[in-house]
């Protein structure tokens, strides 16, 4: 739990500090990732969990078999599964088309084409994502 929470604070000095000075699209991008690090943390910690409960069973260790596991046990936690669908575009952020807006403005906006459909990565869209992971991380706990 240690090392989640210490990437969380990477993930939040990222957000309110860098971002606030640079308002680049890189800076999004790299917020992004580090949220995709911290949340394969934490689910590796809720497969370490549910293995002692002995709810697991044994998949290979390809991360979509064990999302999909997860999916399914989880499936009445409306906040693990958020963060679960959240995390499958944190996966691909770097291979997915971007178009850059108004870096360097108030307004930065990284729109992300993702399953078909434009996503505007913005200040706004960051708390969203920001708040998500914040209930997440309580649940964990």
């Amino acid at each position: 739990m240690d090392n989640i929470i210490k990437e969380k604070i990477s993930a939040d000095h990222l957000l309110y500090v860098s971002l606030k000075y640079t308002k680049t699209c890189d800076v999004i991008i790299n917020l992004l990732l580090r949220w995709k690090v911290m949340i394969e943390m934490a689910i590796d910690k809720l497969e370490k969990r549910l293995k002692k409960e002995k709810k697991w069973k044994s998949v290979p260790d390809a991360p979509r078999a064990k999302l999909v596991q997860l999916k399914k046990i989880y499936e009445k936690e409306k906040v693990v599964l958020e963060v679960l669908e959240l995390y499958e575009m944190f996966r691909d952020i770097e291979k997915l088309d971007k178009i850059r807006e108004n870096e360097f403005r108030k307004g930065v906006n990284l729109k992300v084409t993702y399953k078909g459909k434009i996503v505007n990565v913005n200040l706004d869209k960051l708390k969203e994502y920001f708040d998500l992971l914040e209930r997440f991380i309580s649940y964990l706990k």
